[in-house]
């Protein structure tokens, strides 16, 4: 297998990298230090669509839906996508928080609620983690 790992901080992939070193795994990792949804957009033109196992989102809140997005096309049907903070300290839940993130989250929540390209299920373990399944191209 291999890990495209999305992260614009060199400073602190080069602590993973030492981590990847030790445990021997470093030459199964590309390292993209970008904006992930450059990264994205860019594994896409280069025809890796429907190509990938599985994605993780865990990055800025704001972007959650393009990364959700990008990651669903990158994803073969029967792939899976685990998308972090999905409870947000509970502040999803609270009307009174309005804050840019916590409406990002609220809003991607909503929208994989209805979305049908997906069997959703969401695991309310530490801060909430959404797990989607991509359905087969028949279902959409």
């Amino acid at each position: 297998g291999k890990i495209v790992a999305c992260d614009v901080s060199d400073e602190f992939t080069a602590i993973a990298r030492r981590y990847w070193q030790k445990a021997g795994v470093a030459d199964k990792i590309n390292l993209q230090i970008a904006p992930a949804l450059e990264t994205l957009d860019k594994l896409m033109a280069q025809g890796e669509a429907e190509t990938f196992d599985f994605a993780f989102i865990d990055a800025d809140k704001s972007n959650y839906d393009g990364y959700y997005e990008r990651s669903l096309k990158l994803v073969r049907p029967g792939g899976l996508i685990a998308i972090d903070n999905v409870l947000w300290s509970g502040r999803v839940a609270d009307p009174q928080v309005q804050d840019k993130r916590t409406n990002a989250i609220r809003a991607l929540n909503q929208k994989l609620h209805e979305d049908s390209r997906i069997n959703l299920s969401m695991v309310p373990i530490a801060d909430g983690l959404t797990l989607a399944f991509k359905l087969p191209q028949s279902a959409f």
